[in-house]
């Protein structure tokens, strides 16, 4: 029934839609990380994407409408893109959700007018008054960058290098402004050259999806309510899951090993996990009321039973059947001595991806050469890969 209702739904994104990721300080200062662009139902790598010379998911006055968990948080507007550790980065301007733009016009001003047959004055002192002169008018501040007022699709009198290169959602434009800065467009953004790997700003940032897209659907939350109770019974069952599959790895292989497994006939059960830093997100994506459950943890290690052993990071995914049991979608699990063979999955949050209403869970993969971004789709029985990145 949800599906039927959900068919529905006619008005898809026909692109480009691109995804970044907003990161966004305390101090509400946030640059922008491209993800992946969708043109003709296709993704591609947003930091390489037509590059000639500036990514297209990163020109001058894109908009960004970033959303948490299908809820939208506010615009952000490109200003300045440029390269951070060799990767593209663009910074801007940030405008949260329900924040009044920042005034681009002068003040009024009530002009002072001379009364001419008013009679003459006399006037003490070594030196005449000076005559009244015209009030001198306020220095004009600087052209802020456009807002989600005046959002539209490019205008004509933009100039463009490729007359075929699409156009994702941008604000008014400003030839002259982005003249000026395509002079420097090759140079690291201001932030950018002064950060560094140990940046301490950044790790107290927010990260927050955003999409770019001329069209498209209505956003819509991905929150699936309930109840405490019920929350913590879903908590219970992925557990639960969590170490049935944990155990069924420990009977073929120790987890994670090299090669292929080697199953034993004998081999005893091993004992139930303890969990730590437990983290469970429920959403419902395809708006069926259907939830779809996201568990990552931390197995706990007594180090008294093995002072060599180092705790494993777990990713599950689930969904419910028609009988209401969890049905496992994926599974992953890798501690950081194999993170060349297993990535460590981090859940970033659910975001319409492709435009077509849908949630779609966005991934944070790390391995030893770095990280990357993966888009995935999930279906009945298992995670669908839309896009997944390279470090």
């Amino acid at each position: 029934m949800g599906w039927a209702q959900f068919a529905q739904k006619s008005t898809r994104s026909k692109g480009p839609r691109a995804l970044g990721l907003i990161q966004l300080t305390a101090n509400g200062k946030g640059r922008l990380i491209p993800v992946a662009i969708m043109v003709d139902d296709k993704f591609y790598d947003a930091g390489s994407y037509k590059a000639s010379p500036i990514p297209m998911a990163l020109d001058f006055g894109v908009v960004y409408e970033a959303f948490r968990t299908g809820t939208s948080q506010g615009m952000f507007t490109i200003t300045q893109p440029g390269q951070l550790l060799h990767s593209w980065i663009a910074e801007g301007t940030w405008l949260a959700a329900g924040a009044k733009p920042p005034q681009t016009h002068k003040k009024a001003e009530i002009p002072v007018i001379e009364d001419k047959d008013a009679p003459p004055k006399l006037h003490r002192g070594d030196k005449p008054a000076a005559p009244p002169t015209a009030p001198t008018p306020a220095p004009k501040p600087p052209e802020a960058a456009a807002t989600p007022a005046v959002a539209a699709p490019v205008a004509a009198e933009q100039p463009i290098e490729d007359p075929n290169r699409p156009v994702l959602r941008r604000g008014k434009p400003d030839p002259k402004a982005r003249a000026e800065r395509m002079k420097t467009f090759d140079e690291p953004a201001p932030a950018a050259r002064s950060a560094s790997a140990k940046d301490t700003g950044s790790s107290l940032a927010q990260m927050i999806p955003a999409i770019s897209d001329a069209g498209g659907p209505d956003p819509r939350p991905y929150t699936f309510d309930l109840k405490p109770a019920e929350e913590a019974s879903y908590r219970s069952k992925m557990l639960e899951l969590a170490n049935t599959e944990l155990r069924a790895r420990a009977k073929t292989q120790s987890p994670p090993a090299v090669g292929p497994a080697r199953p034993s006939r004998n081999a005893p059960t091993p004992p139930k996990v303890s969990f730590d830093e437990v983290r469970l997100h429920i959403f419902d994506l395809s708006n069926s009321n259907e939830p779809v459950l996201v568990l990552s943890a931390r197995t706990h290690v007594a180090k008294t039973v093995d002072a060599n052993a180092v705790p494993e990071e777990i990713t599950l995914v689930a969904r419910t059947n028609l009988e209401g049991e969890l049905h496992k979608l994926f599974f992953a699990q890798t501690d950081p001595r194999h993170l060349e063979i297993y990535p460590h999955m981090e859940l970033i949050d659910a975001v319409d991806a492709d435009g077509d209403g849908r949630g779609d869970l966005l991934f944070r993969r790390t391995s030893d050469s770095g990280s990357s971004y993966a888009i995935y789709r999930a279906t009945a029985d298992q995670l669908w890969p839309l896009f997944e990145g390279t470090p």
